[in-house]
Protein backbone atom coordinates (compact mmCIF):
# COMPACT_ATOMS: atom_id res chain seq x y z
CA UNK A 1 0.00 0.00 0.00
CA UNK A 2 0.90 3.72 -0.41
CA UNK A 3 2.23 6.85 0.65
CA UNK A 4 0.28 9.82 -1.08
CA UNK A 5 1.43 13.21 -1.07
CA UNK A 6 -2.03 14.88 0.01
CA UNK A 7 -4.25 15.35 2.90
CA UNK A 8 -5.81 18.80 3.68
CA UNK A 9 -6.14 20.09 7.36
CA UNK A 10 -10.20 19.60 7.14
CA UNK A 11 -9.69 15.75 6.87
CA UNK A 12 -7.14 15.65 9.89
CA UNK A 13 -9.16 17.75 12.21
CA UNK A 14 -12.38 15.72 11.36
CA UNK A 15 -10.32 12.75 11.95
CA UNK A 16 -7.81 12.74 14.20
CA UNK A 17 -10.23 15.37 16.59
CA UNK A 18 -11.81 12.41 18.20
CA UNK A 19 -12.95 14.89 21.01
CA UNK A 20 -14.97 16.47 18.30
CA UNK A 21 -17.23 13.39 17.79
CA UNK A 22 -17.53 11.76 21.04
CA UNK A 23 -16.10 10.89 24.74
CA UNK A 24 -13.58 8.23 25.13
CA UNK A 25 -15.22 4.91 25.99
CA UNK A 26 -13.32 2.10 27.06
CA UNK A 27 -12.02 -0.15 24.44
CA UNK A 28 -12.75 -3.79 24.72
CA UNK A 29 -9.66 -6.51 25.76
CA UNK A 30 -7.61 -6.24 22.76
CA UNK A 31 -7.72 -2.43 22.45
CA UNK A 32 -10.54 -2.79 19.17
CA UNK A 33 -13.31 -0.36 19.53
CA UNK A 34 -16.62 -0.55 17.77
CA UNK A 35 -18.46 2.52 19.07
CA UNK A 36 -15.96 5.22 16.84
CA UNK A 37 -17.92 7.80 14.97
CA UNK A 38 -18.87 6.86 11.47
CA UNK A 39 -18.30 10.10 9.41
CA UNK A 40 -18.99 9.11 5.92
CA UNK A 41 -21.67 7.99 3.50
CA UNK A 42 -20.86 4.78 1.19
CA UNK A 43 -21.80 4.44 -2.35
CA UNK A 44 -21.65 1.53 -4.79
CA UNK A 45 -22.09 2.67 -7.85
CA UNK A 46 -18.80 4.81 -8.68
CA UNK A 47 -16.33 3.62 -11.65
CA UNK A 48 -17.35 2.46 -14.98
CA UNK A 49 -16.98 -1.12 -16.20
CA UNK A 50 -16.05 -2.23 -19.59
CA UNK A 51 -18.95 -3.24 -21.76
CA UNK A 52 -20.00 -6.82 -20.51
CA UNK A 53 -18.39 -7.00 -17.59
CA UNK A 54 -18.92 -6.85 -13.75
CA UNK A 55 -16.56 -6.64 -10.86
CA UNK A 56 -14.82 -9.66 -10.01
CA UNK A 57 -13.02 -9.75 -6.18
CA UNK A 58 -11.74 -6.32 -5.94
CA UNK A 59 -8.29 -6.81 -4.33
CA UNK A 60 -6.70 -3.20 -4.11
CA UNK A 61 -7.50 0.22 -5.11
CA UNK A 62 -4.62 2.61 -4.96
CA UNK A 63 -4.28 6.50 -5.95
CA UNK A 64 -1.86 8.30 -8.12
CA UNK A 65 0.25 10.48 -6.39
CA UNK A 66 -0.25 13.28 -8.57
CA UNK A 67 -4.27 13.48 -7.55
CA UNK A 68 -5.64 12.61 -11.03
CA UNK A 69 -6.01 8.57 -11.25
CA UNK A 70 -7.10 5.57 -9.17
CA UNK A 71 -6.25 2.57 -10.14
CA UNK A 72 -8.50 -0.71 -9.18
CA UNK A 73 -7.50 -4.51 -9.16
CA UNK A 74 -9.98 -7.02 -9.46
CA UNK A 75 -9.89 -10.72 -10.13
CA UNK A 76 -11.02 -10.71 -14.02
CA UNK A 77 -14.16 -13.33 -13.33
CA UNK A 78 -15.47 -14.21 -10.13
CA UNK A 79 -11.98 -15.01 -7.92
CA UNK A 80 -9.34 -15.72 -10.29
CA UNK A 81 -7.46 -14.22 -13.27
CA UNK A 82 -6.12 -17.81 -14.91
CA UNK A 83 -6.67 -18.76 -17.87
CA UNK A 84 -8.19 -15.42 -18.77
CA UNK A 85 -8.03 -12.82 -21.34
CA UNK A 86 -9.47 -10.09 -19.32
CA UNK A 87 -7.43 -6.82 -17.73
CA UNK A 88 -7.91 -6.99 -13.66
CA UNK A 89 -6.40 -2.95 -13.91
CA UNK A 90 -8.33 -0.47 -14.50
CA UNK A 91 -7.32 2.81 -14.42
CA UNK A 92 -10.07 6.05 -13.51
CA UNK A 93 -10.25 9.40 -13.26
CA UNK A 94 -11.72 10.67 -10.39
CA UNK A 95 -15.25 11.37 -11.66
CA UNK A 96 -14.98 7.17 -12.05
CA UNK A 97 -14.49 7.12 -15.94
CA UNK A 98 -13.01 4.45 -17.35
CA UNK A 99 -9.89 5.66 -18.68
CA UNK A 100 -7.53 2.65 -19.75
CA UNK A 101 -7.36 -1.00 -18.67
CA UNK A 102 -4.15 -3.79 -18.73
CA UNK A 103 -2.61 -6.55 -17.34
CA UNK A 104 -4.34 -9.33 -18.84
CA UNK A 105 -3.00 -12.85 -19.23
CA UNK A 106 -0.12 -12.10 -16.64
CA UNK A 107 -1.88 -13.12 -13.33
CA UNK A 108 -3.73 -16.14 -11.91
CA UNK A 109 -4.46 -14.24 -8.30
CA UNK A 110 -3.90 -10.65 -8.38
CA UNK A 111 -3.61 -9.37 -4.90
CA UNK A 112 -1.97 -6.19 -3.49
CA UNK A 113 -1.00 -3.29 -4.98
CA UNK A 114 0.75 -0.05 -4.72
CA UNK A 115 1.01 3.13 -6.92
CA UNK A 116 5.03 4.88 -6.25
CA UNK A 117 6.02 8.18 -5.92
CA UNK A 118 6.61 8.19 -9.29
CA UNK A 119 3.68 7.58 -10.61
CA UNK A 120 4.09 3.58 -11.13
CA UNK A 121 2.11 0.93 -10.71
CA UNK A 122 2.99 -2.29 -8.15
CA UNK A 123 0.80 -5.12 -8.38
CA UNK A 124 1.47 -8.70 -6.58
CA UNK A 125 0.04 -12.17 -7.31
CA UNK A 126 -0.47 -14.45 -4.77
CA UNK A 127 -0.96 -17.85 -7.04
CA UNK A 128 0.84 -19.50 -9.56
CA UNK A 129 0.09 -22.01 -11.79
CA UNK A 130 2.22 -23.00 -15.22
CA UNK A 131 4.50 -20.09 -15.65
CA UNK A 132 2.74 -17.29 -13.65
CA UNK A 133 2.03 -16.46 -10.53
CA UNK A 134 4.77 -15.67 -7.78
CA UNK A 135 5.53 -12.31 -8.71
CA UNK A 136 5.57 -8.61 -8.44
CA UNK A 137 5.12 -7.07 -11.46
CA UNK A 138 5.60 -3.29 -11.90
CA UNK A 139 3.97 -1.15 -14.75
CA UNK A 140 3.91 2.49 -15.97
CA UNK A 141 0.90 4.34 -15.70
CA UNK A 142 0.01 3.23 -19.85
CA UNK A 143 0.57 -0.02 -18.56
CA UNK A 144 3.98 -1.64 -19.99
CA UNK A 145 5.74 -3.72 -17.56
CA UNK A 146 9.20 -2.15 -16.03
CA UNK A 147 10.09 -4.99 -13.68
CA UNK A 148 8.94 -8.20 -12.54
CA UNK A 149 10.21 -9.71 -9.13
CA UNK A 150 10.61 -13.21 -8.74
CA UNK A 151 10.65 -16.15 -10.95
CA UNK A 152 7.08 -16.68 -12.75
CA UNK A 153 5.91 -19.89 -11.63
CA UNK A 154 8.17 -20.76 -8.94
CA UNK A 155 7.93 -20.12 -5.77
CA UNK A 156 10.32 -20.56 -2.87
CA UNK A 157 11.92 -19.08 0.23
CA UNK A 158 15.54 -18.95 -1.78
CA UNK A 159 16.58 -15.49 -2.51
CA UNK A 160 15.35 -13.93 -5.93
CA UNK A 161 12.16 -15.94 -5.53
CA UNK A 162 9.38 -15.44 -3.91
CA UNK A 163 6.18 -17.27 -2.69
CA UNK A 164 2.44 -15.91 -3.06
CA UNK A 165 3.12 -12.43 -2.19
CA UNK A 166 0.75 -10.72 -0.67
CA UNK A 167 1.63 -6.76 -1.06
CA UNK A 168 4.48 -4.26 -1.60
CA UNK A 169 5.76 -0.98 -0.55
CA UNK A 170 8.19 1.18 -2.21
CA UNK A 171 10.46 3.83 -0.17
CA UNK A 172 9.51 7.38 -1.81
CA UNK A 173 13.57 8.48 -1.06
CA UNK A 174 15.63 5.60 -2.15
CA UNK A 175 13.13 3.44 -4.34
CA UNK A 176 13.90 0.09 -2.27
CA UNK A 177 11.09 -2.35 -3.03
CA UNK A 178 9.56 -4.29 0.31
CA UNK A 179 7.42 -6.96 -0.28
CA UNK A 180 4.60 -9.08 2.26
CA UNK A 181 4.51 -12.55 1.99
CA UNK A 182 2.85 -15.68 1.40
CA UNK A 183 -0.96 -15.37 1.32
CA UNK A 184 -2.66 -18.49 3.45
CA UNK A 185 0.81 -19.30 5.56
CA UNK A 186 2.27 -20.19 2.62
CA UNK A 187 6.21 -21.18 2.27
CA UNK A 188 7.42 -18.12 3.50
CA UNK A 189 6.15 -15.62 6.15
CA UNK A 190 8.35 -12.66 5.82
CA UNK A 191 9.21 -9.37 4.16
CA UNK A 192 11.89 -9.08 1.32
CA UNK A 193 13.63 -6.34 0.55
CA UNK A 194 14.75 -5.59 -3.04
CA UNK A 195 16.83 -1.99 -4.48
CA UNK A 196 15.43 -0.04 -7.08
CA UNK A 197 16.56 -1.88 -9.62
CA UNK A 198 15.06 -5.21 -8.30
CA UNK A 199 17.98 -6.78 -6.88
CA UNK A 200 17.55 -8.66 -3.87
CA UNK A 201 19.13 -7.18 -0.51
CA UNK A 202 17.70 -9.21 2.31
CA UNK A 203 14.35 -10.29 3.81
CA UNK A 204 13.07 -10.29 8.00
CA UNK A 205 10.72 -12.53 9.10
CA UNK A 206 9.43 -15.91 9.93
CA UNK A 207 6.44 -17.92 11.27
CA UNK A 208 5.46 -17.46 14.68
CA UNK A 209 3.43 -15.15 17.22
CA UNK A 210 6.05 -13.63 18.97
CA UNK A 211 7.02 -10.23 18.59
CA UNK A 212 8.75 -9.64 15.31
CA UNK A 213 7.36 -13.06 14.36
CA UNK A 214 5.03 -13.30 10.95
CA UNK A 215 1.78 -15.32 10.41
CA UNK A 216 0.63 -14.42 6.79
CA UNK A 217 1.66 -10.95 6.61
CA UNK A 218 -1.23 -9.62 4.55
CA UNK A 219 -0.85 -6.24 4.03
CA UNK A 220 2.42 -3.55 4.55
CA UNK A 221 2.47 0.26 4.28
CA UNK A 222 4.93 3.08 4.92
CA UNK A 223 4.65 5.84 6.75
CA UNK A 224 6.71 9.81 6.33
CA UNK A 225 9.17 8.29 8.73
CA UNK A 226 9.75 5.32 6.59
CA UNK A 227 8.43 2.93 9.55
CA UNK A 228 6.99 -0.35 7.95
CA UNK A 229 3.40 -0.96 8.92
CA UNK A 230 3.27 -4.95 8.49
CA UNK A 231 -1.13 -6.35 9.04
CA UNK A 232 0.42 -9.57 10.48
CA UNK A 233 -3.56 -10.82 10.24
CA UNK A 234 -3.21 -14.11 11.30
CA UNK A 235 -2.02 -12.51 14.68
CA UNK A 236 -4.51 -10.14 14.61
CA UNK A 237 -2.26 -7.24 15.00
CA UNK A 238 -0.32 -4.33 13.10
CA UNK A 239 3.68 -4.63 13.84
CA UNK A 240 5.96 -1.81 13.13
CA UNK A 241 9.47 -2.38 12.28
CA UNK A 242 12.74 -0.02 10.77
CA UNK A 243 13.50 -0.51 7.12
CA UNK A 244 16.22 -3.28 8.89
CA UNK A 245 13.82 -5.44 10.32
CA UNK A 246 14.31 -4.30 14.02
CA UNK A 247 11.05 -4.57 15.78
CA UNK A 248 9.79 -1.18 16.88
CA UNK A 249 6.13 -1.95 18.52
CA UNK A 250 3.18 -4.00 18.10
CA UNK A 251 -0.97 -2.62 17.32
CA UNK A 252 -4.04 -4.39 18.04
CA UNK A 253 -6.39 -1.73 18.18
CA UNK A 254 -7.10 -1.41 14.71
CA UNK A 255 -8.78 -5.19 14.48
CA UNK A 256 -7.16 -7.95 11.58
CA UNK A 257 -5.56 -6.08 9.41
CA UNK A 258 -6.24 -7.12 5.68
CA UNK A 259 -5.59 -4.02 3.91
CA UNK A 260 -3.31 -0.74 4.96
CA UNK A 261 -3.22 2.75 3.87
CA UNK A 262 -1.10 5.70 5.24
CA UNK A 263 -1.70 9.13 3.38
CA UNK A 264 1.78 11.35 3.50
CA UNK A 265 0.50 13.18 6.96
CA UNK A 266 0.47 10.13 8.46
CA UNK A 267 -3.47 9.39 8.77
CA UNK A 268 -3.73 5.52 8.65
CA UNK A 269 -6.90 3.42 7.17
CA UNK A 270 -6.79 -0.46 8.51
CA UNK A 271 -9.56 -2.66 6.84
CA UNK A 272 -10.97 -5.42 8.92
CA UNK A 273 -12.53 -8.06 6.60
CA UNK A 274 -12.77 -10.82 8.90
CA UNK A 275 -14.13 -10.38 12.48
CA UNK A 276 -17.36 -10.51 14.04
CA UNK A 277 -19.52 -11.88 16.39
CA UNK A 278 -19.07 -15.63 15.28
CA UNK A 279 -16.01 -16.35 13.52
CA UNK A 280 -13.50 -18.78 12.77
CA UNK A 281 -10.68 -19.59 15.66
CA UNK A 282 -8.39 -16.79 15.68
CA UNK A 283 -10.23 -14.44 14.67
CA UNK A 284 -11.58 -11.55 16.75
CA UNK A 285 -14.93 -12.17 17.73
CA UNK A 286 -17.09 -9.62 18.90
CA UNK A 287 -15.82 -7.03 16.62
CA UNK A 288 -17.36 -5.33 13.60
CA UNK A 289 -15.93 -5.71 10.26
CA UNK A 290 -15.15 -2.46 8.66
CA UNK A 291 -12.58 0.21 7.78
CA UNK A 292 -10.68 2.16 11.01
CA UNK A 293 -8.75 5.39 10.99
CA UNK A 294 -6.46 7.34 13.15
CA UNK A 295 -3.05 8.46 13.50
CA UNK A 296 -0.02 6.31 11.86
CA UNK A 297 2.41 8.31 14.74
CA UNK A 298 0.41 7.45 17.74
CA UNK A 299 -1.96 4.70 16.65
CA UNK A 300 -4.75 6.99 18.09
CA UNK A 301 -7.92 4.95 16.57
CA UNK A 302 -10.62 8.54 16.05
CA UNK A 303 -13.14 7.04 13.48
CA UNK A 304 -14.83 3.95 11.56
CA UNK A 305 -16.78 2.90 8.62
CA UNK A 306 -18.78 -0.23 9.66
CA UNK A 307 -18.88 -2.86 6.72
CA UNK A 308 -22.76 -2.66 5.70
CA UNK A 309 -23.51 -6.35 5.30
CA UNK A 310 -24.93 -8.69 8.38
CA UNK A 311 -21.92 -9.52 10.80
CA UNK A 312 -22.54 -13.17 10.37
CA UNK A 313 -21.93 -12.80 6.82
CA UNK A 314 -18.09 -14.03 7.23
CA UNK A 315 -15.07 -12.41 5.35
CA UNK A 316 -17.54 -9.64 3.56
CA UNK A 317 -15.79 -6.29 4.66
CA UNK A 318 -13.49 -5.24 2.57
CA UNK A 319 -10.13 -6.36 2.14
CA UNK A 320 -7.84 -3.36 0.23
CA UNK A 321 -8.31 -0.01 1.10
CA UNK A 322 -7.37 3.50 -0.53
CA UNK A 323 -8.29 7.20 -0.69
CA UNK A 324 -7.68 10.00 -2.93
CA UNK A 325 -6.87 13.15 -2.48
CA UNK A 326 -10.07 14.35 -2.04
CA UNK A 327 -10.21 12.45 1.62
CA UNK A 328 -12.70 9.85 -0.04
CA UNK A 329 -12.08 6.30 1.21
CA UNK A 330 -12.43 3.28 -1.10
CA UNK A 331 -12.81 -0.37 -0.14
CA UNK A 332 -12.07 -3.57 -2.28
CA UNK A 333 -14.19 -5.85 -1.45
CA UNK A 334 -13.02 -9.65 -2.54
CA UNK A 335 -15.84 -12.13 -1.03
CA UNK A 336 -18.93 -9.65 -2.21
CA UNK A 337 -16.89 -8.88 -5.61
CA UNK A 338 -17.56 -5.13 -5.34
CA UNK A 339 -15.98 -1.84 -5.28
CA UNK A 340 -17.10 0.79 -2.42
CA UNK A 341 -16.45 4.43 -1.94
CA UNK A 342 -16.60 6.17 1.04
CA UNK A 343 -17.55 9.72 1.26
CA UNK A 344 -16.98 12.42 3.93
CA UNK A 345 -20.96 13.60 5.16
Amino acid sequence: MNIIRYGGPLLGCLLWGSQAWSQPVAPLAHGVRNDLPQPYTTQRDWGELPAGTRWAAVTAVEPSPDGRFIYVVHRCVNNSCEGRSEDPILKYDYAGHLLDSFGGGLFVFPHGATVDHEGNLWVTDARDSVNLGHQVIKFNPDGEVLMRLGQPGIGGPEPGLLYWPNDVVVDPQDGDIFVAESHRNGVNNRIVRYSADGTYLSAFGHKGSGPGELSEPHTIAMDSRGRLFVGDRENNRIQLFTQDGEFLEEWRQFGRPSGIFITADDRIYVADSESGPDTGAGELSGIMKGIRIGSARDGEVTAFIQDLEPLTDPHSGAEGVGVDADGNVYGAVVRRQMLERHVLR
